[in-house]
């Protein structure tokens, strides 16, 4: 498969070839940087580990150049950063045995100009040659400007592919905003209570992040704890760990939404259920 850059990359653990590889995908994610998929996908990760009929396949679409460091790679320049956090998300894939990690390692800068085309055809191409059933990304309320640039991006390609080829369901995943805030008939909630090695795991291979000053790793392992615990107020836990997603299905299926209106719609119920308890109790 060929991208638009030619310092893109195919990662495949198990060395499979390239089109067997790609084609056995279920479960795929696309996400802006290095460390997302970990932080957002652990559940279909985990729901693919060790399985024969489920694999899942990353997508790390930016080149992790702009990254804050701080310790032993406190003097490492951009282009040294990126290698470090390429051999990082090889690791995480050979941790999670993904059926392929891919590397778009396209700027920032890009993937935030709607005017780029180059994003979205990288994209479509790999949605074509994958065919998951279940497409990962971030959502909309996400504070961070490449995640929704990432997130948008997506969205146009999906609306590109014909309805026979669409994935079944669209999922929008916790990174930089969590998604307790969604009332909750509007969330999904992946149960993440297995493996709780293995996600440290994942999380833990990107060291760069981590001795950097930021412990996405403790971070994401007690958000998925804080999700559980207080997902319900008048019941005992039912899972050990939980990640809550929103269902993109419904956008990508209709051009005529807008993202901005799409988000706006769970922005506003969880408005609506906050003064509506206020009210009662007044």
């Amino acid at each position: 498969m060929k991208f638009h850059l030619d310092t893109a990359e195919i990662y495949i653990p198990d060395n499979e070839p390239e089109e067997q590889a790609l084609a056995r995908t279920t479960h795929l994610c696309l996400a802006a940087h290095q460390d997302d998929i970990e932080i957002m996908a652990a559940q279909p990760i985990i729901e693919c580990f060790q399985q024969k009929d489920k694999w899942f396949t990353g997508v790390v679409v930016t080149d992790g150049r702009g990254s804050p460091r701080n310790s032993i790679y406190e003097n490492y320049s951009d282009d040294e950063m990126r290698l470090v956090r390429f051999k990082e998300q090889r690791k995480a894939a050979i941790v999670g045995e993904f059926a392929a990690q891919i590397m778009l390692d396209i700027p920032s800068k890009v993937i935030k100009d709607a005017a780029r085309a180059e994003p979205v055809e990288d994209l479509l191409a790999i949605l074509r040659a994958t065919k998951p059933k279940v497409v990962y990304t971030h959502n909309f309320a996400d504070k961070h400007d490449t995640h929704v640039g990432v997130a948008l991006r997506v969205i146009e390609a999906l609306r590109r592919l014909s309805p026979a080829e669409r994935p079944e369901r669209v999922v929008g995943c916790e990174v930089w905003r969590a998604l307790d805030w969604m009332v909750d008939s509007d969330k999904l909630t992946m149960d993440l209570t297995r493996h709780e090695n293995l996600q440290a795991a994942l999380l833990g291979v990107f060291d760069s992040q981590i001795v950097g000053g930021k412990r996405y790793d403790l971070a994401s392992m007690g958000r998925r704890r804080a999700n559980a615990t207080y997902f319900e107020s008048h019941g005992v836990d039912d899972a050990q760990g939980i990640s809550f997603g929103v269902d993109m299905t419904p956008l990508m299926n209709d051009a005529s939404m807008t993202p901005a209106d799409f988000v706006g719609g769970f922005i506003q119920r969880f408005v609506k259920d906050v003064n509506e308890r206020i009210r009662r109790m007044s």
